[in-house]
This record gives structure tokens, sequence and C-alpha cells, in this order.
């Protein structure tokens, strides 16, 4: 019963969860926001490898094959929060801020046989930003204030499928579907005051493969291998623009009113990811991820910045004592992860890169359960101080919560 009250509050969390996609970093000012690095049951504590992990008892955002291994009888699904605390810095000032959010929402269930089928819903991107620019008036000494300020982000529902081909190769495919709006406001401070208002709204579909094969087993070494390819694709949009102007008398007149403008697409590149995962003596499970994405064929440049291709590199080893179902202890998950990302914005010609390291735990609800609740801790770095840019250092705490059901077994009357 507990687990139906569970799924019920799930669903009633989607609005809250388009509601609280927030952040505080001035790097989302470009393109989309910043992307919402969301990973499902203990992932995050991994380093957010996960690529080639298999279980049949947890959701795998990364690479819809794993859906394969779902058990015929079982239904899967999963509740995500994060809470973030950051401080942002220059080479003279520091500012620090709390947010939370619902990271994602997840099912997943078999259709038959070593086939299933995954549905979700997670914030794509974030956008959060309050800056102040101080530009020179143009023939004279003195100096006007423009403050830019944006909140919202891209909001992802996904369906995908998995299925094993053979018996240890799965493959999978995945469909999603993007949309919502980013707000800016620009308010620019002269001899009068002038607000501009723009609502983006931004739509659009991407499609993901994915394989996983697991190895021949070699003496106490149990190892899969995995690998994703993320097609191209655009995203359409429109604006809705108001604006208004206040004279220092205090009069003021509206200058445009819900105008309504077509936006230029915004390209998603071409992305391919590769891992490995490989159980030891069926204590230790080790992962190590790469993912490359292509934004340099999208060559796009604006002023003084441009889209690079972007690496991740994560490093994930997770330990469990013995699997033993009598001893609540032995079957607590212990993880360390790594993981380190080139960026795909560059800056006066410095690539704004990052790093996170974590630790996590999975708990299991009861002695003898694959129903888990998995706590992670991370701490990170974002951008760097050289060239007068901005540093960001971050602590994150995540609770995953992993139920796995068995609804569709059917009962046997004698």
């Amino acid at each position: 019963m507990y687990k139906k009250i569970i799924i019920i509050l799930l669903v009633a969390s989607v609005n809250v969860l388009f509601g609280q996609n927030n952040t505080n970093t001035p790097y989302s000012l470009f393109g989309l926001g910043v992307e919402n690095k969301t990973a499902s049951a203990g992932l995050t504590g991994l380093g957010n490898t996960g690529i080639a992990s298999s279980s049949p008892f947890e959701i795998n955002l990364f690479n819809p094959a794993s859906l394969g291994n779902v058990l015929q009888e079982s239904f899967l699904y999963e509740f995500g929060l994060n809470g973030t605390s950051t401080t942002l810095q220059t080479n003279g000032t520091s500012e620090s801020s709390t947010n939370g959010n619902i990271s994602h929402i997840a099912l997943a269930f078999p259709i038959r046989k070593s086939w299933a089928i995954g549905v979700g819903i997670l914030p794509y991107t974030k956008t959060g930003y309050n800056i102040d620019v101080e530009d020179a008036i143009e023939g004279s000494t003195d100096t006007f204030y423009t403050r830019i300020t944006g909140e919202g982000g891209l909001n992802k529902f996904y369906i995908s499928s998995g299925f094993k081909v053979i018996k240890d190769l799965s493959l999978g495919v995945d469909v999603s579907f993007l949309f919502g709006s980013i707000d800016q406001e620009r308010q620019v401070f002269t001899g009068s005051y002038v607000s501009i208002s723009d609502q983006n709204n931004y739509r659009g579909i991407k499609f993901k493969t994915g394989l996983q094969y697991k190895l021949p087993e070699f003496k106490t070494l149990q190892t899969t291998i995995g690998a994703t390819v993320e097609l191209p694709t655009s995203l359409s949009g429109n604006q809705t623009r108001t604006s208004y102007k206040t004279l220092s008398s205090g009069s003021s007149a509206i200058i445009e009113n819900e105008v309504e403008y077509d936006l230029d697409n915004f390209d998603l590149p071409l992305s391919y990811g590769v891992g490995i995962t490989t159980l030891i003596d069926k204590k230790f499970t080790t992962s190590l991820d790469y993912k490359k994405v292509l934004w340099n064929d999208l060559n796009d440049q604006q002023n003084n910045e441009s889209y690079v291709d972007q690496s991740i590199y994560a490093f994930g080893v997770e330990y469990l004592p013995s699997k033993n179902k009598f001893k609540y202890s032995s079957n607590i998950k212990y993880r360390f992860g790594l993981n380190y990302n080139t960026g795909f914005l560059q800056i006066s010609s410095q690539k704004i890169d990052s790093y996170f390291v974590s630790a996590g735990l999975g708990l299991p609800l009861k002695r003898n359960s694959s129903d888990y609740v998995n706590i992670s801790y991370s701490y990170g770095r974002e951008g760097t101080l050289e060239k007068n840019l901005i540093e960001e250092n971050f602590h994150k705490i995540t609770v995953n919560l992993n139920f796995v059901g068995n609804w569709f077994k059917q009962r046997v009357i004698d």
C-alpha cells in the first residue's frame, strides 16, 4: 500500500517539478542555460557514470539499453531531490546562495520478457542569473548601468524502450520531448529607465540510441560495456516581448506590449559516449565513462563567446560488503566518484570547465529488500578566476528514492 501512495505523490509532484527549475550561475546566461546534471539511483555517488550500468532493480537515465534487464514481473519507480549551496567568486567579491529542486520522476516496467518501457520527466537545462553591466555613454565620460536577470529553463519528458537481442546484448532507444521557457529582463538606467522583458519559448524532439554487452566472465570479474549516441536536433522558438520607458519626471509609456517574434532555431549537436562497468568478486563495482559532445560542428560564435567540443570523463566505485539478506548492514552500498567536464563554452579564449567529487550511500529500506534510499554528497567547481571571469564552488546533496514493485504478478488461485 505504501508504494501506491508514493507513486501518487510522484505524479502529483510534476507541477512542482516545472515550478522549481532554479539555479544561480552567471554562465546560464549563454544559450539555453546550464545542463541539469541529473543521475538516477545511486549513480550520482558514482560520479554520474552509468553508460554500462545494467542493474535490473534500478532505472538508468544514461542508457536506454539497460531496460532490457528489467525483470518480467517487476515495476520500477523513482523520485529524486537535490539541494545545492553555491558560492560565486570574482577577484574581489563573493556571493553565496542555496536552492532546492525536484531532480526527476521516472518509471520503468516490462511489456514482455527482456523488453521494457521507461518514462520520466526532469529538468533539461536551468537558468538563473542577476548581472549588472556598466557601459560608457558614447561621446561622454559618464556611464550607464544595465541589469540583466534571467530564470527558467527547459524540461525533458522522455519515453524509452530497451530489449535483449540475444542473451548478453541489449539495445535501446530514447525519444525526448524538450520544452520550456527562459525569461530575461533587461533594465537600463540612464536619464530615464527602460525595462525590456522577453519570454523565450523553445520546443523540439531529441533521439538517443544505446547498447550494452555483457562480456564472458573471467575468474571473479563480470564486465559490461556500453555505448550511446544522441543525434543532433534543432529546437524551434518564439519570443513574447513587453517593454516600457519611465522618464525622470515620473511619466511612463509602453513601447511594446506582448509582441511576438520568431526566434532562430537553437541547434543541439551530435554526441556519443562509451562506458565499462566491472563487478569484482561480487563486492566491488567500478565504472568508467567517456562522453563527447561535438559543439564545434555547429560553428556558433557570438561576440566574445563561442561553443567548443566538450569532453566528460567520469569514474565511480561501489562497495557492497556481502549481500547477506538477513543482515541490514551487509546490504548498505558505499560509493565514491569523480567527474571532469571540459565544458562547451569558451569566453575570451578561456574554456569554462568543471569538476566534482562525490560520495554516497545506498540504504535499503529493510533487510532483504531491493528498495533503496540513495544519498550522495558532491563538491565541485565550475569556471575560473582567470581573465576576470567568475568561479563557482558548490556543495550538493542528492536523495533518490528507488522502489521495486511486482504489480504485474498474476495470482494463482487453486
